[in-house]
């Protein structure tokens, strides 16, 4: 209670707060012609009879038009999920988040909603689809949720193949595999064959999960594998395999889970004004560097390259376009000693090069012998202009509040039924699972670059232009 009543003080008091929520649908319109926000509420019943001058409050979609033309330049996926509120009032804020080229993740669409369900999760999804993600072949990442699964297989919702296509977050996978199956060997037997990007290997990390317990496959085959393998996902994922919704609340919208829901939904407008002022910068002062990729992208190849010298290839028809390339040492913890790759088809027996669209070290080792660049055969989202472009329109200062149209609707006000307890510090409605547990053989790795041996501190990277950007 101190703590709701300090958060008050500040932010303006927690019943008023959704009665505010109307002018700003207004103030954000006038502001940002092109927002889309969608305001529902329930009538209020006194008696047995509706009280026209009050109205609560049911549920809140919104999203912003850098957000709608940031998504055209990002990677052709969606991860959407859910995070409980933890103010005087409960509900649970859901987002979609994007992600560039740069690896950067991007909120692009919100909802404030009663909860997890069928119902709540076809109406952000319908709007999501609707207004910010209208493109063809889309790919969803979420968790299990039926009340997803529901939305998703609505007929007239636009999310079913070809249209759109649906995949699991692996950690939420091996989270409820854990809840059966105790022990983090298991856990993480499962996750690499999850990850694993060829039948080849999927099968190798699953003849040794079958070894531990039979009935650990037995639980996994209940799966379709397109949802939660990687190699059955057809390059749609771009090696992404979470949600990032963790990274996402504690990069972007840290804190805002705890405020009234009007200062919640202008604190969004805030810290993506920010964010696409500081990603944009980044991008076009690379760009003025001359450079053609971005940091990710660059660091992948780079990488792939120290171990491409070592190949043996042969050329197999005139055109340079298939090959086999040989490891005289073999690289990775699993290896099959020999590949075949399509320059033409952009594929390599690996699995790389067609599950995130830029050359594998065997492809790269190909375009070295044959002489060809290896530039044209990455996916143009990893352009640092396809970057720039996510974050090139931007945001514009919000009008002050005076100057907001006036609002002549019923007043907006809390559900009763969604009061949190009263006594007491408000517990976390999270749930612990045994994905929370760190494992301790993890080596730690930089805050910046991302690389192991150093910290941010010592960061080799630091003044270059490959520092900033959250991984």
């Amino acid at each position: 209670m101190a703590k709701q009543k300090s958060i008050a003080l500040i932010y303006g008091d927690w019943d008023e707060s959704y009665n505010d929520l109307p002018r700003w649908v207004l103030g954000v319109q006038l502001t940002m012609p092109g927002s889309v926000v969608v305001l529902k509420t329930s009538p209020v019943r006194v008696g047995g009879q509706v009280d026209e001058s009050q109205a609560y409050f049911h549920r809140h979609f919104w999203t912003f038009p850098p957000c709608i033309e940031a998504f055209r330049h990002c990677k052709p996926l969606i991860s959407i999920d859910g995070t409980h509120l933890y103010g005087k009032y409960g509900g649970t804020l859901l987002i979609a988040i994007a992600q560039d080229g740069n690896s950067n993740i991007l909120p692009v669409a919100f909802a404030l909603v009663e909860g997890e369900n069928a119902e709540s999760w076809t109406f952000f999804l319908s709007h999501l689809r609707q207004h910010v993600t209208p493109q063809p072949g889309l790919l969803v990442i979420s968790d299990r949720h039926n009340g997803i699964k529901a939305a998703l297989e609505a007929p007239d919702g636009g999310w079913l193949p070809p249209s759109a296509y649906r995949a699991f977050c692996i950690r939420h996978v091996a989270a409820n595999f854990a809840l059966t199956f105790k022990g983090k060997d298991a856990r993480r037997l499962l996750v690499n064959a999850a990850y694993a990007k060829t039948e080849v290997e999927f099968d190798y990390w699953f003849d040794i999960l079958r070894s531990e317990d039979p009935a650990m496959c037995d639980w996994a085959n209940r799966i379709d594998y397109s949802l939660w393998t990687q190699h059955r996902d057809e390059g749609r994922r771009f090696g992404h395999m979470t949600t990032n919704i963790s990274e996402c609340v504690n990069s972007i919208l840290k804190g805002v889970r705890n405020l009234p829901v009007a200062s919640l939904v202008k604190a969004t407008y805030c810290r993506l004004a920010e964010l696409f002022v500081r990603k944009g910068r980044e991008a076009e002062a690379q760009m003025g560097t001359g450079q053609q990729f971005s940091q990710h992208l660059v660091k992948c190849i780079e990488a792939n390259m120290k171990t491409a010298r070592c190949f043996t290839v042969t050329l197999y028809d005139r055109d340079n376009s298939e090959f086999t390339v040989a490891e005289t040492t073999p690289t990775g913890s699993f290896s099959l000693g020999t590949y075949r790759v399509s320059l033409a088809s952009r594929t390599c027996d690996c699995g790389y090069f067609q599950a995130l669209h830029f050359p594998c070290q065997h492809a790269l080792a190909c375009c070295a012998y044959s002489r060809v660049t290896w530039t044209s055969y990455v996916h143009s989202v990893y352009q640092i202009s396809s970057v720039f472009n996510v974050y090139r329109m931007g945001f514009t200062p919000p009008i002050p509040e005076g100057f907001w149209p006036p609002y002549d609707g019923p007043t907006v006000i809390p559900d009763p039924a969604m009061r949190r307890a009263r006594e007491g510090r408000p517990r976390s409605t999270r749930i612990r699972t045994n994905m929370d547990d760190a494992d301790p053989n993890r080596p730690k790795r930089c805050g910046l670059c991302r690389q192991p041996g150093h910290t941010r501190r010592s960061c080799p990277q630091v003044g270059g232009s490959s520092q900033t950007g959250h991984r």
